[in-house]
């Protein structure tokens, strides 16, 4: 027996990792959960309205089954010490959303059997068409992307994409305005929102600038009020993201994409270089702007006007904040049961007010359970950023957590009337393609990143130990 034989256990101690559990199984259980919480609303949703076990019914739970299976089978091929709890609970909310549209479509399609009308096509239909493109780009991401940190090499490159992106809507001919906002490009057929690729695209270049200039943003020059105040010099990124914001308010008139974006770089500022100036001075631009736009721009203004006393208008631009109060209140506590709601008669309840029309049936403890939910996701992006190993990698998953955590403070906000009303959508709930694509690729970013973070380095053993130097000889 050679010695390399002799010592088969020990010879090649560098490119074996430490054993460590990376949880899939845990993943696999919980998507199995998730699955079955949705199957069990629809199948109730199926009984309550009378529509019976139908095929529309079953075509939705076995492609969410079958699409939940391919990406769990994906994060064990290229991602497997990733974080185990993430797919599970996107995986819930995308249910929970189909589950939504779908209890919508059978009361389209009642509606129209009672005046004789042609059934709808079902939108169920189509959102599972997307959430299958969702899910081939979550798998050519972790696929593609074998290391996070090679999206830094072209952080300039991102952030150009992102600004054409951000202003394609206002291109002639493909730009498209629906319901007073120009966020639409239109091609053929085809429709999508580019906010919802630029978001990811700007989060990535924020990343990538901070990491180079944070060291500079981060010097103090002058204290006032016990608080540390940046270089005149420095404050050119904060004005320049302060101006774009408030152009994509003017020329596009979308509060919610201008929202998004300023308060997403002024997060991953503050995170960067830790001081709490820039949260000061990017509240104070914020307010300026806040009160500019409303003096000079009527569609501001009609938006906050209707959310200080929306029964004052009611039945003009009022109508779907009431009939989203209407519907929470129908709702009550514990809910009016799945199925056994008027979902219908909310404006847009399948995207813009989707959360009312789920709070009306499930309840405001539903509701709390469900922004639970998003709380997990968020909370389980901050802990990847705070595990990851390399800055660019602690700044992009911290702004990507950041982008969710915005979205579904504005959008819950708006239609509980906490805040005015924005044209953002409630991430993996709401109906439309843009922005279940878009989030399915930030989870498999985070997944990514906390691959990378969790996996066991391999074993360096020691130059002088006794086995390596026989290795060595051999």
């Amino acid at each position: 027996m050679s010695v390399v034989e002799e010592f088969d256990g020990f010879a090649d101690p560098v490119d074996k990792p430490k054993k460590k559990p990376n949880r899939r199984w845990v993943e696999f259980f919980l998507l199995i959960m998730a699955w079955g919480i949705g199957l069990l609303g629809t199948v109730q949703i199926g009984w309550v309205t009378g529509e019976g076990m139908t095929e529309r019914l079953w075509i939705t739970a076995g492609v969410v089954g079958g699409l939940a299976l391919l990406m769990h089978i994906a994060v064990r091929i290229w991602a497997s010490y990733a974080d185990p709890i993430m797919l599970p609970v996107a995986t819930l909310l995308t249910m929970l959303g189909l589950l939504m549209i779908y209890r919508i479509d059978v009361a389209a399609s009642r509606r129209a059997a009672l005046s004789d009308a042609p059934p709808p096509t079902p939108d169920v239909y189509s959102q599972l068409t997307w959430y299958a493109i969702g899910t081939i780009l979550f798998i050519a991401v972790l696929a593609l992307l074998p290391d996070h940190r090679r999206l830094a090499r072209y952080t300039y490159t991102f952030g150009l994409a992102g600004l054409v992106l951000l202003v394609l809507p206002l291109a002639p001919v493909i730009g498209t305005t629906v319901n007073g906002a120009t966020l639409w490009v239109r091609i053929g057929d085809l429709s999508f929102q580019p906010a919802e690729a630029a978001k990811i695209f700007l989060t990535i270049f924020f990343a990538g600038y901070l990491v180079a200039k944070r060291d500079s943003l981060a010097v103090v020059r002058t204290k006032f009020l016990g608080i540390d105040l940046p270089r005149p010099k420095d404050l050119g990124p904060l004005v320049i993201a302060w101006l774009v914001s408030l152009a994509v308010l003017v020329f596009e008139r979308d509060l919610g994409t201008s929202l998004l974006f300023f308060g997403l770089f002024v997060c991953m500022l503050y995170i960067a270089t830790q001081r709490r100036s820039w949260i000061i001075l990017g509240g104070l631009l914020f307010f300026v702007g806040a009160f500019a736009a409303y003096y000079n721009f009527a569609h501001v203004r009609s938006r906050v006007t209707v959310w200080l006393d929306p029964w004052a208008y009611s039945d003009t631009g009022g109508y779907q904040i009431v009939q989203s109060i209407f519907g929470l209140a129908n709702g009550g506590v514990l809910g009016a049961g799945l199925g056994q709601g008027f979902p219908n008669l909310v404006p847009f309840a399948k995207t813009d007010f989707i959360v009312s029309a789920l709070g009306e049936e499930i309840g405001i403890t539903g509701l709390f359970a469900l922004v639970l939910l998003y709380a997990i996701l968020i909370e389980r992006g901050l802990r990847i950023a705070v595990a990851a190993r390399d800055s660019f990698g602690q700044l992009l998953a911290a702004g990507l957590s950041v982008v969710l955590g915005i979205q579904v403070f504005v959008i819950i906000g708006g239609v509980t009337g906490l805040i005015p009303l924005t044209g953002l959508t409630t991430p993996f709930l709401s109906y439309g393609g843009s922005s279940l694509v878009a989030n399915w690729v930030i989870v498999a970013i985070l997944l990514r990143i906390s691959d990378r973070a969790r996996r066991p380095d391999p074993i360096a053993p020691s130059p002088d130990d006794a086995l390596t130097q026989v290795v060595k000889r051999v």
